[in-house]
């Protein structure tokens, strides 16, 4: 299972380095589960990295398609291997899919950079589709992965949802040949749960942070994370569906080529 520690800033990215996180994931914690970094801040953070690691970036919670294609590009700008698009606030199914697509066609060009949709644990306070649902979206769309996740940080995941619920939407997205990924409060303790319940990757921030949630990544606590995390096999990643031939795609193959393909992607912009 691979970890991932969300970073607000470049110091946090390289303590998350240090401490042997498998993905870097950009987000401010001060805004909620899915708070999008500036451009500036997440350039410097992808500086940081440079390369020696997946990144991904919250892009926040889908408002319109509009909102969704430009959030999206402007990370492409700067270069990610994911972003996580959260549907908070959206509780029909087909606007859901309307709003994903948006986002798909945004990343499309970039051809190493995938999407990740967003489920909320506590979907009622979120007011949001059950998590269910979005696998089926995020399935119908061409996304390559989902996250379970918590919108309010009030209860952590498994406070919300029993292992059982859990497992079962795991076993729900990898049916449906998405990647799938764990979030919202995890500690210590709740590593080995979601490996044994056969997540991909489980994301972290509060547990890795001096001081909790909005405090500073710690390179200790994260070398503690990652060895509760257990062994961190290649994420494979389809991308076969639309214009790409069906195949899977390993991390490393996305970080060794990314360069190349930002700096065109940069050029043209």
């Amino acid at each position: 299972m691979q970890l991932l520690i969300s970073v607000a800033g470049p110091a946090e990215a390289h303590a998350a380095l240090r401490g042997g996180a498998d993905v870097i994931d950009a987000k401010d914690p001060r805004h909620g589960a899915l708070g999008p970094v500036s451009l500036q801040r997440l350039a410097a953070i992808r500086t940081a990295v440079a390369g020696a690691r997946p990144l991904s970036a919250a892009v926040g919670d889908a408002t319109s398609e509009e909102a969704v294609a430009g959030a999206v590009a402007a990370a492409l700008s700067v270069g990610v291997a994911f972003v996580k698009l959260g549907l908070a606030g959206v509780t029909s199914e087909a606007r859901a899919g309307r709003l994903a697509v948006a986002a798909r066609r945004a990343v499309e060009a970039a051809m190493v950079t995938r999407l990740v949709l967003v489920a909320y644990a506590d979907w009622p306070s979120a007011a949001s589709l059950p998590p269910a649902r979005v696998v089926a979206v995020a399935a119908d769309t061409g996304a390559a992965g989902v996250l379970l996740d918590t919108a309010t940080k009030r209860v952590p995941l498994f406070g919300v949802e029993s292992p059982a619920a859990v497992a079962a939407w795991v076993a729900a997205a990898h049916a449906a040949g998405l990647f799938a990924a764990l979030a919202g409060g995890l500690s210590g303790p709740d590593l080995a749960r979601a490996l044994s319940l056969g997540a991909d990757v489980v994301g972290v921030r509060g547990a890795a942070c001096v001081g909790g949630r909005t405090g500073r990544v710690s390179r200790a606590r994260v070398a503690a994370l990652r060895a509760l995390a257990g062994a961190a096999p290649s994420l494979r990643v389809p991308i076969g569906r639309g214009a790409l031939p069906q195949r899977d795609v390993k991390l490393a193959e996305i970080v060794g080529r990314d360069d190349e393909v930002f700096h065109a992607v940069r050029e043209r912009a």
